[in-house]
């Protein structure tokens, strides 16, 4: 009796294993509990989902993660636009491995813990090939555990900066020898010996001016004040007297989000120029210019890889479809092109991997070129970020932004700064 017993409890198992593959978006949820009613070992915490995930029938899921509310929607969600975008043309031209993609959407609603929550939830639930998103380094951060006990896939559309690598991490924006130290080398070229340092208080403005000190002193550059406020800060009076009283040659704007909008408005109605003192901002791009007001930007400096100005055939293309898409009165800017351009890259690299399993994606990646709106990108190997081109550019009355310089050539990303004697020890 017992052996029947047995055999028929087995076949009841495999019955109803037969039954959850007939129903693909439950088969997770129903193989786990199966195992465990048929004394088999459930799968471990943070083991992947499917040897293929995202794969589903003729389609292949994956993630989109950004700020749609709170203070920095005004950043991010033009950049799940561009996203969306990069899926659409995709799909256009008959999707990943012969499958559509489809694209689950959440909100990581400007709170970090809401990040590593959705990014858990698209892994686990929704069982995502890959996940496109974040902008601040402290919504990064809080994802970046998350990704690696998963062993699955992040790609990060912003610049940032840098001492940081991660396996399951695709760095798409520019470390901090692609944008911050071509913008103090400007700086230093246009004769600016005394700056004043401004953030917000998080992990990206402090680590950024960790490092901007440490350049500074080598470089022969007095940093006269350092400054930071809360993301979200609004009263920006007390701050603008004390930079007009430090009479610096230029200020170093790492401030994040819709902060932006009363510190230049402020900044301006002080009657402060950026003919008096220039503000060079790496977080300030065509996108936050529409919502700071132009007038309140003319002639202040940024540091980036790409702008709506840029001239490539490339860019011609992606901007005129960006506008059909989303209107005329949209722009674009640089991490909404490196989010446009880390979809593509993905897409490819499942295409030469022949898989969407994590493992031979990043394998495939290695090396891989494509002709983005920017001009030519190449994912590095060892740090998974790209190889990119350094642009400063001046805002010009219209929001728009002149390049007013680039590098020769996509500059090697050197996330640790291994190769600056002055970084020793940061």
């Amino acid at each position: 009796m017992h052996r029947l017993s047995e055999t028929r409890r087995k076949t009841r198992c495999e019955t109803r294993r037969a039954g959850a593959r007939r129903l693909p978006a439950l088969a997770a949820v129903l193989a786990a509990l199966l195992a465990v009613a048929c004394g088999q070992s459930a799968p471990e915490p943070g083991s992947s989902p499917s040897a293929e995930p995202g794969v589903s029938g003729d389609t292949i899921k994956v993630g989109i993660l950004h700020s749609l509310s709170g203070t920095m929607a005004i950043s991010e969600v033009s950049v799940k636009d561009a996203e969306q975008l990069a899926i659409d043309e995709i799909n256009a031209q008959g999707g990943v491995l012969g499958k559509k993609l489809e694209p689950v959407v959440e909100d990581g609603a400007s709170d970090w813990p809401t990040f590593a929550e959705k990014a858990q939830k698209l892994i686990s639930s929704d069982n995502v090939a890959a996940v496109f998103g974040g902008w601040t380094s402290a919504s990064r951060k809080a994802m970046l555990p998350v990704f690696e006990r998963n062993k699955a896939l992040l790609y990060y559309p912003v610049q940032y900066e840098g001492l940081e690598s991660s396996p399951y991490i695709f760095y798409s924006g520019a470390t901090t020898n692609q944008q911050i130290i071509p913008g103090l080398e400007h700086l230093k070229e246009k004769g600016v010996k005394r700056l004043f340092l401004l953030g917000s208080d998080y992990v990206f403005p402090r680590t950024a001016n960790k490092e901007i000190k440490a350049w500074a002193k080598a470089n022969g550059m007095e940093i006269v004040a350092e400054e930071y406020t809360p993301l979200g800060h609004t009263e920006y009076g007390t701050l603008v007297n004390k930079i007009t009283a430090a009479k610096p040659d230029a200020v170093f704007n790492t401030l994040n989000g819709d902060s932006n909008v009363a510190f230049f408005k402020q900044l301006r109605n002080a009657g402060v120029s950026a003919d008096d003192i220039p503000v060079m901002s790496v977080s300030v791009a065509e996108e936050e210019a529409r919502g700071i007001g132009p007038d309140n930007l003319a002639g202040h400096l940024t540091a980036w890889n790409y702008y709506q100005t840029t001239d490539t055939p490339e860019n011609e293309e992606f901007v005129k479809a960006y506008k059909q898409k989303y209107g005329a009165d949209r722009v674009t800017d640089d991490p909404i092109e490196a989010g446009y351009v880390q979809v593509w890259l993905w897409a490819k690299s499942v295409e030469k991997a022949g898989s969407t399993n994590p493992e031979k994606v990043k394998q495939a990646a290695k090396g891989l070129t494509f002709d983005a709106p920017e001009g030519k990108v190449t994912i590095d190997g060892d740090t998974q970020h790209l190889y990119k081109t350094a642009r400063i550019g001046r805002i010009r009355p219209d929001g728009l932004i002149e390049e007013l310089s680039s590098s020769d050539e996509p500059i090697e990303p050197d996330p640790y700064l291994k190769g600056y004697d002055w970084a020793k020890g940061l």
